[in-house]
């Protein structure tokens, strides 16, 4: 059976939505945990409570069926078989996925629907075209020895994913680890686990063994950290807060060192020389900004423009603005909707109450929408004259508020962009070539983008540096490199 949106709408609004584990041989029930949509706070259904428990459970199923080799020494050809069945399955639910992510996290439903499934789709089919197109090395030996390098999978792998981008995340980690021949514990956010819910389901309909693909939901503290600690887990792969990042390198330290991929927050820079034409580019930088209602890791929150174009761009984003609807998720013109969650909220609209005491001048937005559904609704706001001092300035809002700061010369402008603990994203707008060259090497993030606001698509590789993250890179080959290790076999030609 589809699901449409409406019916899906309609499960939400009769609190029906479930997630839970999805474990081979595994009987137990957790605890319930209610879930809330953040577009009206109305509880939509429940998700399992899981713990150590299940962690455990979902462990001993993915050794056990990675040791029995029926996905691991698949040929890879086979496993991309099954994972474009998997494809089409998805293809066919794209609504319900959809869906699913408008009303637990509150999304647009046209960006679900338009940008998040079929970047999900395109997902895995990228890694699964890719299975058998990896190929080892020979090590350059003489007559007396040969040398073997090749690609294994990890092992059993730990995917802990962000509430921002719920199926699209799950597709940035599942599908490489998979394709590599590993099996994965997903471990969703407890605030948004449908979709990856339904998604695992169409995988072991696809055919995808279900050890090799488990799930667990439930908080952080109860799931996350007893997959982090677990001594049978080979690595983790996370995306999320830097806070959290830093947990799981101490899980890891206390535990058996596995392998700890970090993709972490962001406060990117958008740089606009005097040669821009403002008109132009503004579309982009809103985009940048406000996309995803600004929770997006890689959000250009610091717009640096010169000082001759400022007010120019400042008047051309505040026309462009009338264009960003604020309202309910589930309505197809909106391209604002809530915050994730009350306590993200409050974070945020102390982000705008603390602004102008500090020396910010708001120039645009600022009101937050408190009779609208839940009341967590944040209008795109920006405000001018933000200083590197400002807390506005250093630290991630991941809500839709842009800062301007000004500079004068290419220098000024490096110094402010890089004056920053985060390094996962840049963009620069100008016509000459030769600075657009120069810039961007000198800017410190793992993506630079040019003339627009872009992450790349699913052929490049995307991770930050600094307190980003580390270890790895979603998207592109190398997110094998993340799911694999190397191994060299020796052949002595005695």
């Amino acid at each position: 059976m589809f699901a449409t949106i409406d019916e899906v709408l309609n499960q939400a609004k009769a609190a029906e939505l479930w997630a839970g584990p999805l474990i081979p041989g595994y009987a137990a029930s957790a605890p319930r945990m209610q879930i809330y949509s953040p577009i009206d706070n109305t509880c939509i259904g429940a998700i399992a409570s899981g713990s150590a428990s299940e962690i455990d459970a979902a462990v001993v199923a993915a050794r056990t069926t990675f040791e029995s080799g029926i996905w691991s020494e698949l040929p890879p050809a086979e496993r991309k078989r099954v994972i474009l069945t998997w494809v089409t399955l998805i293809r066919e639910h794209a609504e319900e996925i959809a869906a699913l992510d408008c009303v637990d996290a509150g999304k647009p439903i046209t960006e679900c629907l338009n940008t998040d499934v079929p970047a999900t789709i395109e997902t895995f089919e990228w890694f699964a075209e890719a299975a058998d197109k990896c190929f080892g090395r020979i090590s350059p030996t003489g007559p007396e020895a040969f040398g073997v390098i090749i690609k294994e999978p990890v092992g059993v792998v730990g995917a802990v994913l962000p509430w921002n981008f719920p199926a699209q995340m799950y597709a940035w980690k599942v599908a490489p680890a998979l394709v590599a021949g590993n099996s994965v514990i997903v471990k969703p956010s407890e605030l948004t686990s449908m979709s990856a819910y339904r998604l695992t389901q169409l995988a072991h309909q696809a055919g995808i063994p279900e050890g090799a693909l488990t799930l667990v939901t439930g908080t952080g503290e109860a799931a996350g950290e007893p997959l982090g600690r677990h001594p049978d887990v080979d690595m983790v792969s996370f995306t999320g807060s830097t806070e959290v990042g830093r947990l799981f390198l101490k899980y890891s330290a206390e535990s058996n060192l596995k392998e700890i991929v970090l993709e972490c927050g962001g406060k990117s820079p958008q740089i606009v020389f005097e040669d821009a034409d403002v008109a132009q580019i503004s579309g982009q930088i809103l985009a940048a900004a406000f996309w995803n209602m600004g929770e997006n890791c890689s959000c250009g929150g610091r717009l640096i423009v010169h000082a001759d174009v400022k007010d120019a761009l400042i008047d051309q984003l505040k026309r462009g603005l009338t264009e960003w609807k604020v309202g309910l998720p589930t309505d197809p013109e909106v391209r604002i909707g809530p915050m994730i969650e009350e306590a993200h909220f409050l974070k945020v609209r102390q982000f705008l109450e603390e602004a102008a005491p500090a020396g910010a001048r708001l120039v645009h937005g600022g009101r937050v929408y408190s009779k609208l559904g839940s009341g967590w609704y944040v209008e795109p706001t920006i405000f001018d004259g933000v200083t590197p001092a400002m807390r506005l300035f250093q630290e991630e809002v991941f809500g839709p508020v842009l800062a301007v700061t000004t500079f004068v010369t290419e220098d000024e402008a490096i110094q402010l962009a890089n004056d920053s603990r985060y390094g996962l994203a840049a963009s620069l707008y100008t016509n000459d070539i030769r600075r657009a060259q120069r810039i961007s090497r000198k800017i410190k993030a793992g993506t630079v983008s040019v003339n627009g606001f872009s992450e790349g698509d699913i052929t490049a590789p995307f991770g930050g540096r600094k307190t980003s993250g580390f270890g790895g890179r979603d998207k592109g080959m190398e997110a094998f490199d993340q799911f694999t290790q190397t191994k060299v076999i020796w052949y002595v030609n005695g």
